[in-house]
Protein backbone atom coordinates (compact mmCIF):
# COMPACT_ATOMS: atom_id res chain seq x y z
CA UNK A 1 0.00 0.00 0.00
CA UNK A 2 1.38 3.26 -1.03
CA UNK A 3 2.63 5.31 2.13
CA UNK A 4 1.54 8.58 -0.29
CA UNK A 5 -2.25 7.60 1.14
CA UNK A 6 -1.74 7.98 4.49
CA UNK A 7 0.61 11.02 3.95
CA UNK A 8 -2.44 12.52 2.58
CA UNK A 9 -5.23 11.29 5.06
CA UNK A 10 -3.42 13.41 7.49
CA UNK A 11 -2.60 16.18 5.07
CA UNK A 12 -6.87 16.34 4.85
CA UNK A 13 -7.37 16.04 8.35
CA UNK A 14 -4.70 18.45 9.07
CA UNK A 15 -6.26 21.10 6.39
CA UNK A 16 -9.46 20.68 7.03
CA UNK A 17 -8.90 21.67 10.95
CA UNK A 18 -7.09 24.65 9.56
CA UNK A 19 -10.26 25.85 7.47
CA UNK A 20 -12.41 25.28 10.72
CA UNK A 21 -9.58 28.06 12.42
CA UNK A 22 -9.39 29.80 9.95
CA UNK A 23 -13.07 30.28 9.23
CA UNK A 24 -13.29 31.41 12.59
CA UNK A 25 -10.54 34.12 11.70
CA UNK A 26 -13.04 35.68 9.48
CA UNK A 27 -15.94 35.72 11.35
CA UNK A 28 -13.74 36.83 14.71
CA UNK A 29 -11.93 39.64 12.82
CA UNK A 30 -15.34 40.85 11.14
CA UNK A 31 -14.18 40.06 7.81
CA UNK A 32 -17.22 37.78 6.62
CA UNK A 33 -17.94 40.72 3.58
CA UNK A 34 -14.26 41.43 2.77
CA UNK A 35 -15.10 39.67 -0.77
CA UNK A 36 -18.74 41.21 -0.62
CA UNK A 37 -19.80 38.70 -3.06
CA UNK A 38 -19.10 34.95 -4.96
CA UNK A 39 -17.57 33.58 -6.80
CA UNK A 40 -15.92 36.51 -7.27
CA UNK A 41 -14.44 38.81 -4.78
CA UNK A 42 -15.53 41.98 -5.75
CA UNK A 43 -18.05 42.60 -8.98
CA UNK A 44 -14.92 43.69 -11.60
CA UNK A 45 -12.61 40.88 -9.96
CA UNK A 46 -11.70 37.36 -8.20
CA UNK A 47 -8.80 39.31 -6.16
CA UNK A 48 -9.46 41.98 -4.05
CA UNK A 49 -5.97 44.14 -5.29
CA UNK A 50 -8.17 46.72 -6.69
CA UNK A 51 -9.66 47.72 -2.86
CA UNK A 52 -7.51 46.12 -0.50
CA UNK A 53 -7.76 46.06 3.04
CA UNK A 54 -7.39 43.55 6.27
CA UNK A 55 -10.24 42.51 6.05
CA UNK A 56 -10.42 41.64 2.49
CA UNK A 57 -7.07 39.98 2.59
CA UNK A 58 -8.30 37.87 5.47
CA UNK A 59 -11.77 36.60 3.76
CA UNK A 60 -9.28 36.28 0.38
CA UNK A 61 -6.89 34.17 2.09
CA UNK A 62 -9.44 31.71 3.42
CA UNK A 63 -10.88 31.62 0.26
CA UNK A 64 -7.61 30.60 -1.41
CA UNK A 65 -7.05 27.74 1.52
CA UNK A 66 -9.97 26.41 -0.81
CA UNK A 67 -7.42 25.63 -3.47
CA UNK A 68 -5.23 23.89 -1.39
CA UNK A 69 -7.77 21.71 0.11
CA UNK A 70 -9.05 20.95 -3.72
CA UNK A 71 -5.67 19.40 -4.48
CA UNK A 72 -5.25 17.49 -1.96
CA UNK A 73 -8.65 16.07 -2.45
CA UNK A 74 -7.91 15.32 -6.00
CA UNK A 75 -4.22 13.67 -4.75
CA UNK A 76 -5.74 11.68 -2.73
CA UNK A 77 -8.41 10.42 -4.27
CA UNK A 78 -5.84 9.99 -7.60
CA UNK A 79 -3.58 7.76 -5.06
CA UNK A 80 -6.78 6.06 -4.20
CA UNK A 81 -7.61 4.56 -7.37
CA UNK A 82 -4.78 3.53 -8.15
CA UNK A 83 -4.10 1.51 -4.98
CA UNK A 84 -7.27 -0.61 -6.39
CA UNK A 85 -9.13 -0.87 -3.31
CA UNK A 86 -13.12 0.22 -3.65
CA UNK A 87 -13.25 1.06 -0.42
CA UNK A 88 -10.83 4.20 -0.09
CA UNK A 89 -11.94 5.09 -3.67
CA UNK A 90 -15.27 5.40 -2.41
CA UNK A 91 -14.15 7.41 0.87
CA UNK A 92 -11.77 9.88 -1.10
CA UNK A 93 -14.56 10.32 -3.82
CA UNK A 94 -16.91 11.64 -1.00
CA UNK A 95 -13.81 13.47 0.65
CA UNK A 96 -13.53 15.26 -2.80
CA UNK A 97 -17.06 16.06 -3.25
CA UNK A 98 -17.14 17.83 0.25
CA UNK A 99 -14.66 20.25 -0.72
CA UNK A 100 -17.20 21.69 -3.49
CA UNK A 101 -20.07 21.36 -1.28
CA UNK A 102 -18.39 23.69 1.32
CA UNK A 103 -17.03 26.31 -0.89
CA UNK A 104 -20.58 26.63 -2.38
CA UNK A 105 -22.22 26.86 0.92
CA UNK A 106 -19.46 29.28 2.04
CA UNK A 107 -21.01 31.30 -1.26
CA UNK A 108 -24.01 31.36 -0.26
CA UNK A 109 -23.54 32.30 3.25
CA UNK A 110 -21.96 35.77 1.55
CA UNK A 111 -24.69 35.82 -0.88
CA UNK A 112 -27.05 35.90 2.26
CA UNK A 113 -25.30 39.01 3.97
CA UNK A 114 -24.26 36.32 6.87
CA UNK A 115 -27.31 35.06 7.55
CA UNK A 116 -26.83 33.08 11.46
CA UNK A 117 -28.75 30.40 10.25
CA UNK A 118 -26.70 29.77 7.17
CA UNK A 119 -23.32 30.31 8.65
CA UNK A 120 -24.39 27.79 11.81
CA UNK A 121 -24.31 25.20 8.88
CA UNK A 122 -21.41 26.36 7.10
CA UNK A 123 -19.11 24.65 9.52
CA UNK A 124 -20.71 21.10 9.16
CA UNK A 125 -18.89 20.03 5.88
CA UNK A 126 -15.51 21.07 7.19
CA UNK A 127 -16.35 19.02 10.68
CA UNK A 128 -18.10 15.80 8.68
CA UNK A 129 -14.82 15.91 6.05
CA UNK A 130 -12.36 16.12 9.40
CA UNK A 131 -14.32 12.68 10.62
CA UNK A 132 -14.01 11.17 7.31
CA UNK A 133 -10.75 11.81 6.59
CA UNK A 134 -10.20 9.69 10.32
CA UNK A 135 -12.10 6.81 8.93
CA UNK A 136 -10.28 6.96 5.66
CA UNK A 137 -6.94 6.86 7.60
CA UNK A 138 -8.64 3.29 9.65
CA UNK A 139 -9.53 1.90 6.56
CA UNK A 140 -5.73 1.96 4.99
CA UNK A 141 -4.62 -0.59 7.16
CA UNK A 142 -7.70 -2.01 8.43
CA UNK A 143 -9.91 -2.91 5.18
CA UNK A 144 -12.48 -5.42 6.28
CA UNK A 145 -13.54 -5.01 9.71
CA UNK A 146 -16.21 -7.39 11.57
CA UNK A 147 -18.42 -5.16 13.07
CA UNK A 148 -19.61 -5.42 16.64
CA UNK A 149 -23.11 -5.21 17.53
CA UNK A 150 -24.60 -4.83 21.04
CA UNK A 151 -24.82 -2.42 23.80
CA UNK A 152 -21.61 -1.29 23.91
CA UNK A 153 -21.44 -0.40 20.47
CA UNK A 154 -24.91 1.00 20.54
CA UNK A 155 -23.43 3.37 23.53
CA UNK A 156 -21.01 4.54 21.09
CA UNK A 157 -23.32 5.40 18.39
CA UNK A 158 -25.24 7.91 21.10
CA UNK A 159 -22.06 8.95 22.43
CA UNK A 160 -21.46 9.90 18.96
CA UNK A 161 -24.83 11.54 17.48
CA UNK A 162 -24.78 13.34 20.80
CA UNK A 163 -21.34 14.85 20.18
CA UNK A 164 -23.00 16.38 16.57
CA UNK A 165 -25.82 18.25 18.87
CA UNK A 166 -23.25 19.66 20.64
CA UNK A 167 -21.39 21.12 17.78
CA UNK A 168 -24.48 21.74 16.12
CA UNK A 169 -26.01 23.61 19.36
CA UNK A 170 -22.34 25.56 19.62
CA UNK A 171 -23.15 27.16 16.31
CA UNK A 172 -26.10 28.24 17.06
CA UNK A 173 -24.82 29.81 20.15
CA UNK A 174 -22.73 31.40 17.78
CA UNK A 175 -25.37 32.83 16.16
CA UNK A 176 -26.69 34.32 19.18
CA UNK A 177 -23.49 35.93 19.89
CA UNK A 178 -21.54 39.13 19.35
CA UNK A 179 -18.99 37.77 16.56
CA UNK A 180 -20.98 37.96 13.43
CA UNK A 181 -18.61 38.44 10.91
CA UNK A 182 -19.37 41.84 9.81
CA UNK A 183 -20.59 45.21 11.91
CA UNK A 184 -24.21 45.15 10.18
CA UNK A 185 -24.53 41.35 9.66
CA UNK A 186 -28.10 39.97 11.65
CA UNK A 187 -27.73 37.70 14.85
CA UNK A 188 -30.53 34.92 15.16
CA UNK A 189 -32.15 36.30 17.52
CA UNK A 190 -31.92 33.70 20.26
CA UNK A 191 -31.07 34.58 23.70
CA UNK A 192 -27.62 34.08 23.97
CA UNK A 193 -27.66 32.97 27.67
CA UNK A 194 -30.58 30.70 27.33
CA UNK A 195 -28.85 28.78 24.07
CA UNK A 196 -25.53 28.86 26.17
CA UNK A 197 -27.57 26.88 28.91
CA UNK A 198 -28.81 24.44 26.57
CA UNK A 199 -25.10 23.99 24.99
CA UNK A 200 -23.66 23.57 28.17
CA UNK A 201 -26.70 20.90 29.66
CA UNK A 202 -25.57 18.74 26.11
CA UNK A 203 -22.34 18.98 26.88
CA UNK A 204 -22.92 17.65 30.51
CA UNK A 205 -24.83 14.86 28.57
CA UNK A 206 -21.47 13.92 26.14
CA UNK A 207 -19.38 13.82 28.92
CA UNK A 208 -21.71 11.30 31.25
CA UNK A 209 -22.00 9.40 28.10
CA UNK A 210 -18.59 9.23 26.99
CA UNK A 211 -17.82 8.52 30.80
CA UNK A 212 -20.06 5.59 30.91
CA UNK A 213 -18.77 3.88 27.59
CA UNK A 214 -15.06 4.22 28.88
CA UNK A 215 -16.54 2.38 32.12
CA UNK A 216 -18.79 -0.08 29.70
CA UNK A 217 -15.22 -1.06 27.67
CA UNK A 218 -13.67 -1.52 30.74
CA UNK A 219 -16.71 -3.88 32.74
CA UNK A 220 -16.20 -6.00 28.90
CA UNK A 221 -12.29 -6.05 28.97
CA UNK A 222 -12.21 -4.37 25.46
CA UNK A 223 -8.61 -3.74 23.44
CA UNK A 224 -6.77 -0.96 25.46
CA UNK A 225 -6.33 0.68 21.92
CA UNK A 226 -10.11 1.42 21.95
CA UNK A 227 -10.36 2.50 25.43
CA UNK A 228 -7.12 4.99 24.73
CA UNK A 229 -9.45 6.19 22.09
CA UNK A 230 -12.52 6.63 24.65
CA UNK A 231 -9.65 8.21 26.94
CA UNK A 232 -8.62 10.42 24.43
CA UNK A 233 -11.96 11.33 23.48
CA UNK A 234 -12.97 12.54 26.98
CA UNK A 235 -9.35 14.48 27.31
CA UNK A 236 -10.34 16.44 24.45
CA UNK A 237 -14.14 16.92 25.88
CA UNK A 238 -12.88 18.06 29.11
CA UNK A 239 -10.34 20.61 27.64
CA UNK A 240 -13.03 21.71 25.22
CA UNK A 241 -15.27 22.57 27.73
CA UNK A 242 -12.98 23.97 29.92
CA UNK A 243 -12.01 26.47 27.43
CA UNK A 244 -15.90 27.18 26.54
CA UNK A 245 -16.29 27.77 29.91
CA UNK A 246 -13.65 30.52 30.55
CA UNK A 247 -14.36 32.30 26.72
CA UNK A 248 -18.15 32.49 28.11
CA UNK A 249 -16.78 34.11 31.54
CA UNK A 250 -14.58 36.33 30.12
CA UNK A 251 -16.77 37.63 27.60
CA UNK A 252 -15.66 35.99 24.45
CA UNK A 253 -11.88 36.66 23.93
CA UNK A 254 -11.19 36.53 20.02
CA UNK A 255 -7.94 34.27 20.91
CA UNK A 256 -10.26 31.59 22.85
CA UNK A 257 -13.05 31.67 20.64
CA UNK A 258 -10.42 30.40 17.81
CA UNK A 259 -9.16 28.10 20.51
CA UNK A 260 -12.59 26.73 20.60
CA UNK A 261 -13.18 26.63 17.47
CA UNK A 262 -10.00 24.36 16.70
CA UNK A 263 -11.38 22.32 19.96
CA UNK A 264 -14.27 21.64 18.21
CA UNK A 265 -12.67 20.11 14.82
CA UNK A 266 -10.38 17.72 17.66
CA UNK A 267 -13.83 16.66 18.82
CA UNK A 268 -15.38 15.29 15.43
CA UNK A 269 -11.72 13.66 15.12
CA UNK A 270 -11.66 12.16 18.61
CA UNK A 271 -15.33 10.77 18.44
CA UNK A 272 -15.09 9.31 15.10
CA UNK A 273 -11.85 7.74 16.24
CA UNK A 274 -13.46 6.45 19.04
CA UNK A 275 -16.64 5.43 17.21
CA UNK A 276 -14.42 3.01 14.49
CA UNK A 277 -12.47 1.21 17.45
CA UNK A 278 -15.68 0.70 19.73
CA UNK A 279 -17.71 -0.99 16.87
CA UNK A 280 -15.13 -3.10 15.36
CA UNK A 281 -13.63 -6.28 16.49
CA UNK A 282 -9.84 -5.95 17.04
CA UNK A 283 -7.88 -8.00 14.71
CA UNK A 284 -6.50 -11.55 16.47
CA UNK A 285 -3.25 -12.18 17.40
CA UNK A 286 -0.69 -13.58 15.14
CA UNK A 287 -0.50 -17.61 15.18
CA UNK A 288 2.52 -18.42 16.28
CA UNK A 289 5.28 -19.76 13.95
CA UNK A 290 5.59 -23.67 13.06
CA UNK A 291 8.98 -23.89 15.32
CA UNK A 292 7.17 -22.21 18.07
CA UNK A 293 4.29 -24.83 17.55
CA UNK A 294 6.52 -27.90 17.46
CA UNK A 295 8.24 -26.26 20.83
CA UNK A 296 4.40 -26.16 22.19
CA UNK A 297 3.94 -29.49 21.71
CA UNK A 298 6.97 -31.15 22.60
CA UNK A 299 6.15 -29.71 25.70
CA UNK A 300 2.87 -30.46 26.52
CA UNK A 301 4.12 -33.63 25.54
CA UNK A 302 6.21 -33.79 28.61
Amino acid sequence: MSPWLTRLGWATLVANSALVVTGGAVRLTGSGLGCPTWPRCTEESFTPHGALDVHSAIEFGNRTLTFVLAAIAIATFVVAWRSGRRDLRRLALVLALGIPAQAVLGGITVLTDLNPWVVSLHMLPSLAIIGLSVLFLRRIDHPDPTVQHGPVPTLAWLTFATAWVVMYVGTIVTGSGPHAGDADAKRNGLDPLQMSQLHADVVFLLLGLTVGLLLALRATDAAPVTLQAVATLLAVELAQGLVGFVQYFSDLPILLVGLHMLGTALVSAAVTWALVLVREVPPLAQPPSSGSMATATKSSAR
